[in-house]
């Protein structure tokens, strides 16, 4: 486990990108137009990001609760994505990007799918970030679907049905399970919860909340929330400094 004092920048950061739909009505806007400029700041999140060094950049885009949403929105969410996609991908790939997703699969459309497989497949030698994309994604599931492998192997003989089910082997079945765990989470939109995102691995995590709209959210409130973690001591259960003294 990494000592506090080895700590500078953040490995892995996790962010909720919420508030698309508030900022466009607030400007009397249509929900999508929300949507739409949520994506270009993606963009720009991801540029710095890889420019600042980070590794990793997980990115909650579609949540397995997100399916509530009035119908209409919920597909143009998905028309939305595969555009971005389609867009994005040679863009990315350009610049050392490796793109992975998480989450469940089966409820998406075929065509996405195929989509979403291809573009892991051009990046997957990429090594200047590696960007996590959350679709269809909920914590709970992530767990239960490790359990779910782990059982499966079991009863196929590929584990010993006398193996314990200890943390180690679950976490070695979690969609992330080859990643550093995020340092840092971010919120944006003013709530002040995870929402069932990466349960598991947001155990030691630092959180950082900001009520600005992800429309509105850049640079310079990405570099505010990475210096408020390098001011923080992440103890791990452990003794602060002033306790060892």
């Amino acid at each position: 486990m990494m000592d506090a004092n080895e700590v500078v920048m953040p490995k892995h950061i996790a962010i909720i990108m919420d508030g698309n739909g508030r900022w466009a009505e607030k400007r009397f806007l249509p929900r999508a137009l929300g949507h739409q400029a949520g994506v270009k700041v993606v963009r720009k999140i991801v540029e710095y990001c890889a420019q600042q060094q980070i590794k990793v950049l997980s990115l909650f885009a579609f949540s397995s609760e997100n399916w509530r949403r009035p119908p209409d929105e919920v597909a143009l969410l998905m028309a939305l994505f595969m555009l971005t996609l389609q867009q994005e991908i040679n863009r990315l790939d350009r610049n050392n990007i490796r793109l992975h997703f998480i989450g469940d699969r089966t409820a998406l459309s075929k065509a996405l799918q195929a989509k979403m497989q291809a573009a892991e497949q051009q990046t997957q030698h990429n090594t200047a970030l590696h960007l996590v994309i959350a679709v269809n994604y909920g914590g709970k599931w992530d767990i239960t679907q490790a359990v779910q492998k782990i059982i499966t192997k079991m009863a196929a003989g590929e584990l010993d049905i006398q193996a314990p089910i200890n943390h180690e082997l679950i976490q070695q079945h979690l969609s992330i399970s080859s990643l550093p765990e995020p340092d840092l989470f971010i919120r944006t939109g003013g709530e002040q919860r995870i929402s069932n995102f990466l349960l598991w691995q947001l155990a030691y995590t630092e959180f950082y909340f900001t009520p600005t709209l992800w429309p509105d959210f850049n640079q310079e409130v990405l570099k505010t929330a990475i210096d408020d973690f390098k001011n923080r001591e992440r103890r791990f259960g452990g003794l602060s400094k002033k306790e060892k003294v």
